[in-house]
């Protein structure tokens, strides 16, 4: 998958703009940055649809059938409430950004930074896409937004498993290192509900997000959009 097109203003709002503009240098900058990212992008993404267990009794975490994979935490349980099924899916930029980015930090920060967060913006543009296109393939059924690891309670530790069950360092190159991170580093792992019936699509906001404590946007009394 390739992308057209970056969504700098997303970029910039991750670099602490808000709704002001860049000087006329760093948009210069960042057009460059754009140029080069957009030549690298090697967008991937895989996913698996598995049924959810409704023999499971545990309670807290909701068990998936075919695997051993066990989404916990009270923020994904109420996500899914209502659904029949779940999607996971993983996503990346692929490993030529890694690059860049490491290339670009030698040679100028400012360069590398603005990158940094054009890429934050793209991994999330090519998540709309794969999302549009996953649901797809569920016409006729109900689906809620993507829930990532790291939302509310829902581990970050869940990753590594979530990764193996999708098989995802064979089919898109994305793996986990042994700090727990991802790599490539612009990678997303999400859960969709699925449902027969209509569900109510639960807002998305700071109350589920992992950033809420220490989230820029947040202090200044702004919305980062999701």
């Amino acid at each position: 998958m390739r992308l057209d097109k970056i969504n700098t203003e997303e970029a910039f709002r991750y670099l602490g703009y808000g709704i002001s503009a860049p000087d006329e240098q760093t948009a210069e900058i960042a057009a460059d940055c754009e140029r080069k990212l957009l030549e690298v992008i090697d967008a991937k993404y895989t996913y698996k649809y598995f049924e959810i267990d409704k023999n499971d009794s545990e309670p807290g975490s909701i068990a998936l059938c075919g695997t051993s994979l066990r989404l916990c935490g009270g923020a994904i349980f109420e996500h899914l409430e209502g659904c029949n099924g779940v999607v996971l899916f993983a996503a990346t930029l692929s490993d030529g950004v890694d690059r860049l980015i490491r290339q670009l930090s030698v040679i100028s920060m400012a360069s590398a930074v603005i990158t940094d967060s054009m890429a934050s913006a793209a991994v999330e543009q090519v998540c709309d896409i794969a999302e549009q296109e996953i649901i797809k393939e569920f016409a006729g059924k109900y689906t809620t937004w993507r829930f990532s690891p790291g939302y509310g309670d829902f581990p970050l530790e869940t990753q590594a498993l979530f990764l193996n069950v999708l098989c995802a360092q064979k089919r898109i190159g994305v793996n986990i290192t042994g700090g727990g991170l991802m790599t490539p580093c612009k990678s997303v792992t999400a859960v969709i509900g699925v449902s027969d019936y209509e569900i109510e699509r639960k807002r998305r906001g700071c109350s589920v997000c992992m950033m809420k404590d220490t989230c820029r946007f947040r202090k200044k009394g702004e919305h980062c959009g999701v």
